[in-house]
Order: C-alpha cells, then structure tokens, then sequence
C-alpha cells in the first residue's frame, strides 16, 4: 500500500466543524479498502492535511471526489523518520508542521542522504523532538511534523539542520 498526502483548504471556526469531513474522508478511504493514518489540522482552522494508506491513489482520488470530499491538493508521499506503526502508535503527538517548498534541483535520493546525515543534529536542540516528515514523490515540498515548547524551537531545530520554513502552523489535531 501507499501513503497520499491530501490537503483541503478549510474555513471553520472550531475543530468540531470538521468532524462530518474527517468521518467523509474516513469512509471513502475505507471503502476502497484503505486507511486514514493520520489528520494534523493547523490551529487557525485554514488546512486540513490528510495522511491516507491505499493501494489505488486514482481510486483513492475518486472515491474522496465521489463522497463529496475532494482535496485541494493531492499526491502520493514518502514516509521518512518513522515507521508506519510508529506513526499510528503515536497519533496525535505533533504539535507543529513545517512545510518546506523544495528546490527544483534536488532529486529524492538527495533529500534521503541529506536527511540521513543532518538528523543527528536534532540533539543540539533538546527541547524539539522531530517526529516524522512526509515527502511528495514529485519532491514538489516535505511536510515535517514536530513536538516542540513553541515555534521559536522548531525555527531553531530547523536551522541545525539547515532546512528551510516556508510555512510552520502549530496543529491543533
């Protein structure tokens, strides 16, 4: 199976708003025979990211339009720094995305050798752990998930790494 990076452009005023689209969502990827990993919503209520295991991303596709629930953006994706059990043990641990726009220029097996190398130094900044980073296959960006104290903390976790910020929301999900 693989992992779909869905993401919806949202307009709500509380998180409960969203419930009737995470249970769409939900039974679309399962009846395809999939699974919803995880949801991350930023805590001003404008983005919606959807984590989605299926074996079909078209039929995946298809099957969100169908119900009623098509993503703005939608791509398959590359899950680096966890495994995909970890993930789902750890559901709900993040508490800040990073979405970093990645150059033209760098192909996937770069980014996965930069990462190897430049992840160590997450221990220079103790009070952020890194959590896991989904990466399109079309390398068009990353989005990064954190635990941090606050968003100064991720900026310098961040910067140890020499990765860039292009977007950072504290998720409320």
């Amino acid at each position: 199976m693989s992992l779909f990076l869905a993401e919806y452009r949202i307009d709500a005023t509380d998180r409960a708003q969203l419930e009737p689209l995470f249970a769409v969502i939900d039974r679309a990827t399962r009846e395809g025979g999939g699974e919803v990993i995880e949801f991350q919503v930023g805590q001003d209520l404008a983005v919606l990211y959807a984590v989605l295991e299926h074996a079909d991303g078209q039929a995946l596709r298809h099957e969100l339009e169908r119900a009623g629930a098509a993503p703005h953006d939608f791509a398959p994706v590359r899950l680096v720094g966890q495994s995909l059990d970890e993930v789902k043990a750890q559901r709900g641990a993040a508490n800040y995305l990073v979405e970093w726009d990645l150059p033209a220029s760098l192909t996937m097996e770069a980014y996965l050798q930069r990462k190897a190398e430049k992840s160590p130094l997450y221990a220079q900044v103790p009070e952020v752990r890194f959590l896991r980073t989904y990466v399109r296959e079309d390398m068009a960006k990353c989005v990064c998930l954190y635990a941090a104290p606050d968003e100064e903390a991720v900026r310098r976790a961040r910067q140890v790494v020499s990765a860039p910020v292009d977007r950072l929301t504290r998720v409320c999900s």
